[in-house]
């Protein structure tokens, strides 16, 4: 066995043993005689009565609301979008739950938003357009910008009428973010930005970025980046879509030709990117959307097996279905820690990681175990969608973070590197 593949053999098994194994192993010993938390420790998560209950409203809103639509279509659910559904979340106070109220918000639990994410994901709803703003910009906003960003931006995000994408990943470089290059440069009232973003997920629609660029120099990497709120609609600004196996174009290329940015526009403090980008990033890879991306094929996949499934499909069916079971109470488990102020940053690293794993392997798994008789005719929802996810399904483990950065700061935490 070539050796390069030996430290991704070690984290595989360590997180067999500390991740995989929860929540039946709560303490390991220290080695003097006390015990402690293993390195990362998925505490159970109850749901409350209140998030218990809006579950119920939002599916029967989504049995009345959701837009006619295929199998296939509802799968591409957070990467899709329609600005009209969008709103509609905003009237019914499901934007922005967790926002304070005094900028459009609704101070409503991370367990009340967690529900709202997992019915719409489930339903296929076209959630892709407030996506990112309702995921993460607007907390980024809410915890590190000024007054006058949150009173201009915080509240569009809630009525469902201001759109995001992230700016980090730049050529050479992926999600390895010390190596961001993109430069701001000051001068009078702002800054000028030059450099270049990819896989900027639809930055085609959105109206704002928040873009991680580099100020300046320091002693490490990680020094002298900052982040800013770039208008989409900027002079000297250029959004090119890539398209994928699909045809579609979900990511895209942002070019920024000596791009003006005021200095209103600038989040948190200058040179203090780094550790803002980080604790932005538990959002993002620790939600429903980690596990959920292959759901509609797995729902697909029990309809056409049918009330009496072989003896090979049960077990892929109960296969999948504990894998979902399971990397769903890590996630949670994250949403505890969320609402108690903590940064589980690495947890939310080992939970995408294992999530994109799964949401990878369940269409080449359906796949093998696809009886003869289905039909695989253009047109039938079963084949579209698993046609659909077989050729997007690589994109899983790009976006949120590539598997080998994710790997990278797990080995870190568990002292392999």
């Amino acid at each position: 066995m070539h050796t390069d593949y030996l430290p991704e053999i070690r984290i595989k098994k360590t997180l067999q043993r500390q991740a995989v194994a929860w929540p039946h192993c709560r303490t390991q010993n220290a080695g003097n005689g006390e015990t402690q938390l293993p390195r990362f420790h998925f505490t159970p998560f109850e749901m409350p009565e209140a998030a218990k209950v809006l579950r119920r409203e939002v599916r029967a809103f989504l049995r009345e609301e959701m837009p006619q639509s295929t199998s296939a279509t509802k799968a591409r659910s957070w990467s899709g979008g329609a600005a009209e559904f969008s709103r509609k979340l905003g009237e019914r106070g499901w934007l922005g739950m967790t926002l304070p109220k005094k900028y459009g918000g609704h101070e409503k639990s991370y367990a009340e938003r967690y529900v709202v994410i997992e019915e719409m994901l489930v339903a296929g709803a076209p959630v892709g357009l407030h996506w990112v703003a309702d995921r993460q910009s607007g907390p980024l906003i809410l915890r590190y910008g000024t007054e006058e960003q949150r009173q201009k931006i915080l509240p569009r995000i809630a009525r469902g009428e201001a759109f995001f994408c992230i700016g980090m990943s730049e050529p050479g470089s992926g999600s390895d973010l010390a190596s961001v290059r993109t430069r701001a440069r000051k001068v009078d009232g702002g800054w000028r930005i030059n450099g270049q973003k990819i896989w900027t997920s639809t930055a085609q629609h959105a109206h704002y970025m928040i873009a991680l660029v580099r100020t300046g120099d320091g002693e490490t990497r990680h020094a002298g980046l900052t982040q800013f709120l770039v208008d989409m609609r900027s002079d000297g600004l250029t959004v090119k879509p890539i398209a994928n196996l699909t045809g579609e174009s979900h990511f895209n290329e942002v070019f920024f030709d000596d791009v003006f940015v005021p200095d209103s526009m600038l989040i948190g403090n200058e040179g203090g990117g780094w550790q803002q980008v980080t604790a932005e990033l538990a959002f993002e890879r620790s939600g429903p959307e980690r596990y959920l991306s292959s759901i509609r094929l797995f729902l697909e996949f029990l309809r056409v097996t049918g009330e009496n499934p072989s003896e090979l499909e049960k077990q892929l069916i109960g296969r999948m279905t504990a894998e979902m079971w399971t990397l769903r109470n890590m996630s949670m488990s994250i949403l505890g820690k969320l609402s108690a102020g903590e940064d589980p940053a690495v947890d939310a690293a080992v939970v995408k990681d294992l999530g994109t794993s799964f949401e990878q392997e369940v269409p080449r798994l359906i796949q093998a175990n696809t009886r003869s008789d289905v039909t695989l005719e253009t047109g039938d929802a079963f084949n579209d969608t698993l046609s659909y996810l077989l050729q997007n399904s690589p994109s899983f483990s790009l976006r949120g973070g590539t598997r080998e950065i994710l790997r990278g700061i797990i080995a870190r935490e568990l002292g392999l590197r």
